[in-house]
């Protein structure tokens, strides 16, 4: 429940943002800390940067048409496997930008990376592997950028 305003801000927001390219994307959010995102260090746990990296996939996946798609047909987004490197520290009322970049893929996985910054310096960066997955196992990322680029009308 505590990211259900930020999830709800989210899909709204990005039905107005311009939209992103299939395949190589870059999604950018500006957020603000909020006194539940930290620990009992007064900052941010490091957990709730992971949770804000899938609000910023999920913003990608909507500009870019992949939510669409997967909607259609019935695949869904998953993470095998993410990594982080904590730089500097956030506080409550911080504003900083989040932004994840596709940066590539191979048969089976997308490889994005994830930076936060504050005043563009790197607060913290990581890197993930995704899938998208149907009923039948993994789905190729070439299957699902057509499948993207044949929603757009543009394949």
């Amino acid at each position: 429940m505590n990211l259900f305003f930020r999830m709800l801000y989210v899909l709204l927001a990005s039905a107005f943002r311009p939209r992103l390219p299939a395949g190589h994307a870059t999604s950018e959010m500006t957020l603000m800390t909020f006194p539940n995102d930290l620990d009992i260090n007064l900052h941010v746990n490091n957990g709730r940067y992971l949770t804000l990296c899938d609000l910023n996939r999920v913003d990608l996946f909507i500009r870019s048409g992949l939510a669409k798609v997967m909607i259609k047909k019935g695949w869904m987004p998953v993470v095998v496997e993410h990594t982080m490197q904590y730089r500097k520290s956030l506080g409550v009322f911080t504003k900083f930008k989040l932004s994840t970049e596709v940066s590539h893929w191979d048969e089976k996985f997308f490889f994005m990376t994830h930076r936060f910054t504050l005043n563009e310096k790197i607060i913290a960066e990581g890197t993930s592997k995704g899938a998208v997955r149907g009923k039948n196992g993994v789905i190729a990322p070439q299957e699902v950028i057509a499948a993207v680029l044949a929603d757009r009308g543009l394949l």
